[in-house]
């Protein structure tokens, strides 16, 4: 028996924005004393907690400004949002499964904005 399931909404979200929403569950889970942490929840809260750099405002704002450059799709500008490469070879490894590379002017565009946020 096979079960299938729809796909209702997709979104991409930075570390730092889901951070914001787990911090909403967290805090709602914390009002209600029956209610507790399920494992996951917590390992996810962790995580973010570890890896988010700023918050959801600039990890908004600085995909909107690499999603101005030509080469750059939501999901890849997303990726960058998240790792924050500080030279070409970072950056570079982020691409390497992608059918396109950037040149070198390209690469400093992508490092300069990042640059800004980080």
């Amino acid at each position: 028996m096979t079960i299938f399931k729809e796909k209702v909404h997709e979104e991409y979200l930075t570390v730092a924005e889901v951070k914001e929403l787990l911090q909403d569950v967290e805090a709602e889970r914390a009002a209600d004393e029956e209610r507790e942490l399920r494992y996951e929840l917590t390992r996810a809260i962790q995580h973010v907690n570890q890896f988010a750099v700023f918050s959801g405002a600039d990890g908004r704002a600085l995909v909107a400004e690499l999603r101005e450059l030509e080469k750059l799709d939501d999901a890849m500008a997303h990726k960058i949002a998240d790792l924050l490469p500080m030279d070409r070879d970072e950056l570079r490894a982020v691409f390497a499964k992608e059918r396109y590379a950037l040149d070198g002017d390209e690469l400093d565009e992508v490092l300069n904005v990042v640059a800004k946020y980080a």
